[in-house]
């Protein structure tokens, strides 16, 4: 009798491909459909030959092939092919099976699916999946949500295949409902722009400020890869900048300074704008791949636009000041990312773990680092910390660095150097830790125009006052503000 399958994967793309290889590796039979049956017959003759994969070339096979209840993996294009796939897998399905999205899809896509499939029976997860190729061959960092009950059938699986992290923790771990775990994987995403435009950012300070040669960028990031910042971002930033070109001349200065972007950074502000959160140091990492794609227009700019003459110059204070100020923002941002989580949690009854959610990144995904050891033991000692940067060990860590991150933007803007992170990640921190903000005018303002109402500081909150600024507009209000 032929062995029934485990679990299926959809789509033999390079992250498909390497999944289904990690997981037969992990000890699971598993079945494989491609829409293309070339990709199939190329996986199994390929890199899949003598491993217990079942092929299948059609829908009725490749459901027949699994043991119940049914898992069945997307590892497909984002979007309406989802959807279109789990129309073809329904006529197949009984209660109780499941299907997974594995994909980089939208959470409220995932709160949809979730929805209709659970009213047919069907269970559905959406499970972020970060690591890239060598992750989902090696251990990705895997971000489960969706249906509850479809999380135990999952939960070996799962567990076996994702990294592990130094203390031999598993690198996945439940979410929650809906799309918890989309949402979780869409935050990590732009957690993962931030840490890359601050890097970027110091690499400029250090090349047109301090003068360093790629050389000894080099040694830099290799150095403090050994410290507070250990982390893959700044480990392969260290490779890139040791990386020499045919003729023996550092690649990374013959690569074009216009960014790309797959738009999961977008979504993260787009999220924080609903949540009213202010996420400004990722907004501006958003941002900064804008205009590094706008090169035309930069070039025309630098004839126009130009600023005093600068001399730079090497600095060891400086490099200090540097290496501080990228760990003091990357602070910042995190702290970011995890109260834009919180208000997500709140207000979908999601009820996050973030100790858990900084536990799974520690390994396999891009934003990997030792600092989120530091993350996860600030919520496991408060687990309904308000703010990470509360937490004794983080407060203490910007009351000591925040000099360093104050000289390197002061530096940034005497030189005429975009900073945008840096300097969002410090107007953040002093924006939360003001007392009084002017915002008073601002609502003053709003009043003045369009009657919106302001509050005072001498009566009880939620108690709205409107003025007649001009002795001409009347005493109609528009509608009380929402702080």
């Amino acid at each position: 009798m032929q062995t029934k399958a485990r679990i299926a994967i959809v789509g033999l793309a390079v992250m498909g491909e390497n999944l289904a290889l990690n997981i037969v590796d992990k000890g699971f039979p598993i079945a494989v459909y491609n829409r293309s049956s070339a990709a199939v017959d190329r996986f199994i003759t390929g890199r899949a030959k003598e491993k217990v994969v079942i092929p299948c070339y059609t829908v009725a096979e490749l459901t027949a092939a699994l043991e119940r209840p049914r898992k069945i993996m997307l590892m497909i294009k984002a979007g309406a092919p989802v959807d279109q796939f789990i129309e073809q897998l329904l006529p197949y399905l009984e209660p109780g099976d499941i299907i997974i999205d594995g994909g980089n899809s939208s959470y409220h896509d995932t709160i949809r699916r979730v929805n209709y499939l659970e009213a047919k029976g069907i269970h559905f997860i959406g499970t972020g999946v970060s690591g890239g190729e060598e992750g989902a061959l090696n251990g990705p960092s895997l971000m489960p949500g969706g249906t509850v009950a479809a999380w135990p059938a999952l939960e070996p699986i799962f567990t076996a295949i994702a990294a592990k992290a130094p203390d031999g923790q598993p690198c996945c771990a439940w979410m929650g409902r809906g799309g918890a775990g989309h949402f979780v994987k869409m935050v990590h995403n732009g957690i993962e722009y931030g840490d890359m435009q601050l890097i970027c950012e110091i690499y400029h300070l250090m090349q047109d400020v301090l003068g360093m040669s790629v050389d000894a960028m080099h040694e830099a990031f290799r150095g403090w890869n050994k410290g507070e910042l250990e982390s893959y971002l700044v480990e392969i930033t260290a490779n890139i900048m040791k990386f020499k070109d045919e003729d023996a001349s550092p690649l990374l200065e013959k690569i074009l300074d216009t960014a790309g972007q797959k738009g999961t950074g977008k979504w993260t502000v787009q999220a924080a704008l609903d949540e009213g959160e202010p996420l400004s140091l990722i907004a501006e990492s958003v941002f900064a791949r804008f205009i590094s794609a706008q090169k035309d227009l930069r070039l025309e700019a630098a004839k126009i636009l130009t600023i005093p003459k600068t001399v730079s110059r090497e600095d060891e204070q400086l490099l200090v000041s540097l290496e501080q100020a990228l760990y003091c923002a990357k602070i910042i941002s995190y702290a970011q990312g995890f109260s834009l989580l919180r208000s997500a949690s709140e207000n979908h009854g999601w009820q996050l773990d973030y100790a858990a959610v900084a536990k799974i990144w520690r390994g396999g995904c891009i934003i990997r680092s030792a600092f989120l050891d530091d993350i996860a033991g600030a919520y496991q000692a408060e687990p309904e910390l308000a703010s990470m940067l509360f937490a004794p060990y983080f407060a203490n860590k910007l009351k000591s660095g925040q000099a360093h991150l104050r000289r390197t933007v002061v530096l940034a803007t005497e030189h005429g150097i975009p900073v945008p992170c840096l300097s969002a990640g410090l107007s953040y921190f002093d924006s939360l830790r003001s007392v009084r903000l002017p915002a008073n005018l601002l609502q003053a303002q709003r009043d003045y125009f369009g009657a919106h109402t302001y509050e005072r500081v001498d009566k009880p909150r939620g108690e709205f006052f409107h003025t007649n600024w001009t002795g001409a507009s009347g005493n109609t209000t528009s509608s009380n503000y929402s702080s």
